[in-house]
């Protein structure tokens, strides 16, 4: 039995896919609606078992084809205020409100439906989606599906549409990005005897404030023109939340918290990476100097390569086709495009709904742009037949 797009979405929406959890209950709902349509998929699990990514193709065995590409996991709901059950797709005021609605399981239904559609017809050129898990933690799980798309010989496309919420919007570029959990490991003294101890929450500051006076360097550098676009048109660093600490006399033997930093396309992220490592090295040696236990773990968890606008790019041509787009956009923030990319696709963003919904309590996607990108899908099989 086939679906429509919104049910489709319903269906996806159901499933709490929160990063921390498994996302194995959609994907068995994916694949076995697939095989419904009669078309065969792959998964891609991880390497505990618990989540897995998934991809297919519909059409001819030929290269050439287009992938739409997207993600199943979801920020959490905790601690959000929501008027409705954020797990159950509700319409209101014309819009359809859910946890990932607009981030990014409308885009995962509508491209579902798409192969619904696909499957009905007689392609020239094949249709492929792929599915990836914990992009909402860094992006980590495409990378090993992308590995299994190419060494497994499904056919190369030459396009890829990752449909983050753009607004319909071509996006050709964005930033790229790196992450590190920290972990400064400090010496516990009384607080009076300070100067014997170590305090990893003192000296975790001394890592942060020297964030702040990177963005402030980066913020007072004059602009390149290949940033111009951004916003800001410059290198972030940033430290969202952080632990540590006994007591308010004992010198804190442990603080924890991580560091990410959004590169823009004109600088090495390499680069940035060796940066951060030396002033990391610089401070455990001040460390080391008052008590040889002290110490800084620092542990990559992600890296996102940006997005680079291409030079007639398949990827853009197809976009601005299907969208009617005479012009495109850069964004500040990072998506798997910059993955499918550094893998020798041709690669943009253009999806339904609003990045500023993304993530929001009370999350939705109009139903105007909803069918917009039902629009988009439809005009793709065409494209295709």
């Amino acid at each position: 039995m086939t679906l429509s797009a919104r049910a489709l979405m319903e269906r996806l929406v159901s499933f709490p896919t929160v990063s921390s959890d498994s996302n194995l209950e959609l994907i068995e709902f994916v694949e076995g609606y697939l095989s419904s349509i009669g078309v065969d998929s792959h998964r891609v699990p991880n390497a505990d078992g618990t989540k897995a990514a998934i991809y297919a193709h519909v059409g001819p065995q030929v290269d050439g084809g287009i992938v739409l590409s997207g993600h199943t996991d979801v920020v959490p709901v905790e601690g959000q205020n929501w008027d409705s059950d954020p797990f159950t797709v509700t319409e209101r005021h014309g819009n359809l409100y859910g946890r990932g609605t607009c981030d990014m399981k409308g885009f995962d239904a509508l491209a579902l439906w798409a192969v619904t559609l696909a499957s009905q017809k007689e392609l020239k050129r094949p249709l492929q989606i792929a599915l990836s898990y914990d992009e909402e933690i860094g992006c980590t799980g495409a990378p090993p599906m992308i590995e299994h798309m190419i060494s497994n010989g499904m056919p190369r496309a030459d396009t890829v549409i990752v449909g983050e919420p753009s607004m319909m919007k071509v996006v050709t570029g964005h930033k790229g990005g790196i992450g590190y959990h920290m972990h400064f490991h400090g010496f516990e003294v009384h607080s009076s005897l300070l100067h014997t101890g170590v305090s990893a929450i003192m000296m975790a500051a001394k890592l942060i404030d020297w964030a702040n006076q990177v963005n402030a360097e980066n913020a007072a550098t004059p602009v390149i023109s290949i940033n111009a676009d951004f916003v800001p048109p410059y290198t972030t660093l940033h430290v969202g939340m952080i632990n540590g600490g006994t007591a308010h006399n004992i010198t804190a033997k442990d603080c924890t918290f991580d560091v990410t930093f959004r590169v823009v396309p004109g600088e090495s992220i390499t680069l940035w990476r060796a940066r951060f490592l030396q002033k990391v090295a610089d401070l455990q040696a001040e460390m080391k100097k008052i008590h040889p236990d002290a110490g800084i773990t620092a542990e990559q968890f992600f890296v996102l390569p940006g997005l680079a606008p291409e030079a007639d790019g398949s990827a853009e041509a197809v976009a601005r086709q299907l969208t009617g787009a005479n012009d495109s956009d850069v964004v500040s923030y990072g998506t798997e495009a910059g993955h499918f990319q550094a893998r020798g696709y041709s690669a943009v963003v253009c999806g339904p709904g609003n990045i500023a919904q993304a993530h929001q309590p009370n999350e939705y996607i109009s139903i105007e742009q909803f069918q917009q990108g039902e629009a988009f899908m439809a005009a793709l099989i065409e494209r295709l037949s």
